[in-house]
């Protein structure tokens, strides 16, 4: 009998062991992009290191993500019902996945809704990501609202009480919410009142709200810890701003963004480095002590006004910032205390038009093309490119690296990567 629990107690610690991380949000767990830990694939192909490849119905560019042995994406599929109109009848879901196999847990449909407003011809209507904390997972599917479930499907809370969100040229919503300790943190800019929300994780109640002299923008909160309390940085046409997490006063604020901003803020040290590049360009790493509008202070450390991200987000890894000009695939890498340049703008055969933000993990960076092609490169100060793979339809969600494997959600599929 000893012997028997204590292999179980082995099994048990084994198991802990092949999954010793957990991807919780589209940012990963440092916020920056990167997974401290994971050593995923560096080359693959459509039939080639795939683990399982699962067919996902409907249309979604949220970013997987991962605790543990389950894995969650989000999708709005047509509705059996079909559509009445210009705008289709969407069921909006949250799927549950086995990690190991694929196979599906659960399913729950949040809602189902013709939408009120159009997207642009490459957004949908589930591009924000999920975001979990092992006991809840959180789906937000933006004007259709925001739902709390339990890490095995029970619906606990929803929200749906928000203004409806009205769009920048009806481009569509896509900004995803964040998890800081009890709070789950909702940005709401559109082109009427603009606001961020915290809420409790727990209840869905909101703890404080900020209304935002801010038109439409797609951006991600960043939480990060300062001297003097922790902060939560947030994109804007008009300012990147920063607010006290816990009462949601803004601490500071310095214009220079570009027009709709997408890509969020990356940390390091103690310096955010926010920036955007639509109509202009512009980049630049801003101290966290800084009070009041601080453009033109010395608690902005640098700035960079070319060949900055639109949509992709900056990637921060070892002292480096990699990023994008505007949606194409010519690649730049600064140092981020100093913003001098490690390499110029270069172009990435095979990256051409990127959505997804890149990523790094065990050495090595992955950068995503709308085709589907991620070209994998060495994360040093050098431009070493090591592979380009294809999966065979196009991705303009960010890859989730966790332990061995990249789960990648593409136009049809999820796929989980991993050497064979």
């Amino acid at each position: 009998m000893r012997t028997t629990l204590f292999a179980l107690a082995l099994l048990s610690l084994s198991s802990s062991l092949a999954h010793a991380d957990n991807w919780l949000h589209w940012r990963g767990p440092t916020g920056n992009g990167t997974s401290p830990t994971a050593t995923p694939p560096i080359a693959w192909s459509a039939t080639q290191n795939i683990k399982w490849k699962v067919a996902i119905p409907g249309q979604g560019s949220g970013s997987p993500v991962i605790w543990e042995d389950r894995v969650f994406v989000v999708t709005g599929a047509p509705a059996v019902d079909g559509a009445g109109g210009d705008l289709p009848k969407l069921n909006f879901d949250l799927i549950c996945l086995d990690r190991e196999t694929g196979k599906e847990l659960w399913k729950r449909t949040a809602t189902t809704a013709i939408p009120h407003q159009g997207t642009h011809s490459t957004n949908n209507f589930a591009s924000a990501s999920p975001c979990t904390d092992g006991t809840h997972v959180y789906a937000h599917f933006g004007s259709r609202g925001l739902y709390c479930y339990t890490i095995d499907g029970e619906l606990k809370w929803s929200r749906t009480d928000f203004e409806k969100m009205t769009t920048r040229n009806g481009f569509g919503e896509g900004s995803s919410p964040t998890i800081a300790g009890n709070k789950i943190l909702v940005p709401w800019d559109h082109e009427g009142q603009s606001a961020f929300y915290a809420l409790d994780k727990l209840t869905g109640k909101t703890i404080w709200e900020v209304k935002r002299d801010e038109p439409t923008e797609w951006s991600t909160p960043l939480v990060l810890e300062a001297d003097t309390g922790m902060q939560v940085v947030l994109n804007g046409q008009n300012f990147a701003r920063s607010y006290d997490l816990e009462t949601g006063k803004e601490l500071w604020r310095c214009s220079g963004q570009t027009n709709r901003p997408v890509a969020s803020a990356v940390k390091h040290k103690n310096l955010v480095i926010v920036g955007s590049g639509f109509q202009g360009s512009f980049m630049a790493a801003f101290k966290l002590n800084g009070r009041g509008d601080i453009k033109g202070t010395d608690s902005v450390v640098w700035s960079i006004d070319r060949d900055t991200p639109d949509i992709a987000s900056p990637l921060l890894t070892n002292g480096r910032v990699y990023f994008y000009k505007g949606k194409s695939g010519v690649l730049s890498c600064v140092n981020a205390e100093t913003g001098e340049t490690i390499f110029a703008a270069s172009r990435i055969p095979g990256i051409q038009s990127t959505y997804a933000s890149p990523v790094a993990a065990g050495g090595h960076i992955y950068l995503t093309d709308r085709s589907g092609t991620i070209v994998v490169i060495r994360d040093s100060g050098e431009l070493q490119i090591v592979s380009s793979n294809n999966l065979g339809e196009g991705v303009d969600a960010t890859p989730a690296p966790v332990d061995n494997q990249l789960f990648v959600r593409g136009a049809n599929h999820l796929f989980c990567i991993a050497n064979e």
